[in-house]
């Protein structure tokens, strides 16, 4: 029997069938018609390759990998996705691939024409059993480019200085141990590329408060040339550059720098407001391009990115590029957390062996004569690279005590320690719930969701923000101050509880979860309607809206105000100022052109986001979305309390915590003489 991949006619009709079924967005479909149009010539395999390299960029892998994808199809490739009608087996990619060798796919993909090595101007690159399409490739390399110049760049530190600076800044560590806040201070100090990583609660915004006081003293205290570095503060989104602007202003007061000279002249000089990544870069709408780039370089001297997890390959790229040469690059940002929706997954990878530390017997000299503080000699290694002395590791939480159950559930998953995991909930902790197989009754659910759960009054659900809403609104006649002020009373009691969901599609996700949840609220007497626009809708942005000043992630609740007459209401929604600081954004409802109510949110959507009480809802069944990353994610958006609702039982909890993310890259293993 012919085989598939044999010739063109039953190729193309392959991949038109999986695009029909939406197993490949219409863009992968659309990209091999342009490849097999332009070279009619093309082997089947070359342009099955391409449709399903730009389908990897979709699931957030920067290449395809052609060996693990033989490997297995299925797991590799995730089609057919959940939820897809079910497809005749010949159809399906194990079938399809069968018959195909690793040999036979890299001798299809020897076509000048397409892809090429690196050089030209093809539009794939092969590089080993990795396909990129090019411009990912690109991407790829300049990250590596960026960063390797910025390891080599020479960072001349003053000894006694810095001595002294940091022993202003930190208590003097407990003979032997290491005092990880003062470490990441000093080897971030040293490099011009600088990465602090570090679970919840481990203090990054604290060090790298501390971090700007020392470069700040040290530039203020140059004899040749005394000075302010320039420095600038962003975060992938609107609501994570929030959130670092609430936290910033009060760690640079509390800075301890009474024993300094220019003691106030450097708290003056380390920035309080926090921008976006796109308002920094000063993006174009509908295009990829922005104003600042090799061209016209950032004017900075320092550039600290918050929740660097968050950004992906492009976006790493992009900013790497508008730097000015000299500049130095400070990443903060939590490892273990999920990585960006977008394509590539840079800070874990870049962060792969933080743990170890790789460091170098002269950096642990180094740092031991900077801070006096002794390394493990379990973290040192001769053979550590450049990369790894730029990483520090922030290895106590403060907010997470050894007794907190979301600490030790969090340590446990992201330890994959499955046995560990399940004897926590048996054994029980105060701050922690789980609602698993049969108890995940419709009454426990409208409990959970509208009080927090049972007993009541330990927790707070919806019923908490929406009580605010009525029950402190101001009169018609008060002041627009009034309303200010009652509108942050609403938004900061909506974040004592959120539901997450780990899907977008099917009944434990946002599109059956938020009609589910608003007709529990509608019942309960809390809101007016459940569809269209009503008073205590929240609401989130789900595309960056730069005339309203709107990020994506930002969220908002309808309120009522006073119309124009001041003789009856009217709705708006209220938006934190965000990054611009403290009041209230409020805009018209039908101005907002790409929003979805928010009862339910991804885990994805709220990184970047804390709540006091946090739900996370899992599918019925496993699921390839569903991983370690995602549920430790879920988990440490919770300040005070977690409830894990798990309808399809214990056996899809194991299955997320023994599934890792796999994105398929290349970062790592970019050499130095390409880079």
């Amino acid at each position: 029997m012919l085989a598939l991949t044999d010739t063109a006619a039953p190729m193309a009709a392959v991949l038109a069938d999986w695009t029909e079924r939406g197993w490949l967005r219409p863009i992968d479909g659309a990209f091999a018609a342009f490849l097999r149009h332009e070279v009619p010539a093309a082997p089947p395999l070359l342009i099955l390759a391409a449709a399903l390299a730009s389908h990897q960029l979709g699931r957030g892998h920067v290449c395809l990998d052609l060996a693990a994808t033989l490997a297995d199809p299925a797991f590799a490739l995730s089609l057919p996705p959940d939820g897809a009608e079910p497809a005749p087996a010949e159809r399906l990619p194990g079938a399809v691939l069968r018959t195909v060798t690793l040999e036979a796919w890299l001798a299809a993909l020897r076509c000048e024409a397409l892809v090429g090595h690196g050089d030209g101007a093809s539009p794939l690159v092969l590089v080993g059993h990795r396909l990129y399409l090019r411009r990912y490739w690109q991407y790829e390399q300049a990250v590596r480019q960026g960063i390797d110049q910025r390891l080599r760049t020479p960072v001349e530190l003053p000894e006694a200085p810095l001595r002294q600076t940091l022993a202003a800044l930190f208590p003097p560590p407990a003979a032997g141990t290491a005092d990880w806040q003062r470490l990441a201070c000093a080897l971030a100090a040293r490099s011009a590329f600088s990465i602090v990583t570090g679970g919840p609660g481990t203090g990054k915004t604290t060090t790298v408060v501390r971090l700007l006081a020392l470069l700040q003293a040290l530039a203020l205290a140059d004899p040749a040339r005394p000075r302010a570095l320039r420095i600038r503060l962003a975060a992938p989104t609107g609501k994570a550059a929030a959130r670092l602007n609430a936290s910033i202003a009060g760690a640079v007061t509390r800075l301890p720098l009474d024993t300094l000279a220019h003691g106030e002249s450097i708290r003056e000089a380390i920035p309080r407001t926090v921008t976006t990544l796109h308002r920094l870069l000063g993006s174009r709408p509908d295009t990829r391009r922005f104003r600042h780039h090799p061209g016209n370089p950032l004017a900075l001297d320092v550039l600290v990115i918050d929740e660097a997890s968050m950004v992906d390959l492009e976006m790493m790229a992009t900013v790497l590029a508008a730097l000015p040469p000299r500049a130095r690059l400070v990443l903060l940002g939590d490892k273990d957390q999920l990585a960006s929706v977008e394509a590539g997954a840079v800070l874990g990878e870049l962060c792969a062996r933080a743990a170890a530390g790789h460091y170098t017997p002269a950096t642990a000299a180094w740092l031991a004569q900077a801070t006096g503080g002794a390394l493990d000699t379990a973290l040192i290694d001769p053979a550590g690279t450049p990369l790894d002395q730029a990483i520090a590791m922030l290895r106590v939480s403060h907010r997470f005590h050894a007794d907190s159950g979301i600490g030790q559930l969090a340590q446990r998953v992201n330890d994959g320690d499955v046995d560990g995991v399940e004897a926590l909930w048996q054994r029980g902790a105060t701050d922690l719930t789980r609602l698993a197989g049969a108890e995940c009754t419709e009454a426990g659910f409208r409990t959970l969701v509208i009080d927090g759960g049972a007993p009541p009054g330990q927790r707070r659900g919806y019923r908490h923000y929406l009580e605010t809403l009525h029950r402190q609104r101001p009169a018609l006649t008060a002041a627009p101050e009034a309303f200010d002020a009652w509108a942050q009373q609403v938004l900061d009691a909506h974040a004592a509880f959120q539901l997450l969901c780990a899907l977008r599609r099917g009944p434990w996700g946002v599109a059956g979860l938020n009609p589910r949840i608003a007709a529990a609220l509608h019942e309960a007497g809390l809101i007016a309607a459940t569809e269209g626009w009503y008073a205590g809708r929240p609401v989130l942005v789900t595309r960056n809206d730069y005339g309203l000043g709107l990020m994506n992630g930002d969220i908002g609740i309808a309120l009522e105000l006073p119309d124009a007459t001041a003789q009856g209401w009217t709705l708006r929604v209220a938006f934190p100022a965000g990054e611009r600081g403290a009041g209230i954004k409020w805009v018209l409802p039908s101005r907002l052109q790409a929003i979805e109510t928010v009862f339910a949110l991804t885990v994805h959507k709220s990184q970047g986001s804390e709540f006091e009480h946090v739900a996370l809802a899992l599918p019925e069944t496993p699921t390839p979305i569903l991983t370690r990353e995602l549920l430790y994610t879920g988990i440490t958006r919770a300040r005070a309390h977690f409830t894990l609702l798990s309808p399809g039982a214990v056996h899809v909890q194991r299955h997320a915590i023994e599934k890792r993310v796999q994105r398929d890259s290349g970062l790592m293993s970019v050499p130095e003489s390409a880079a």
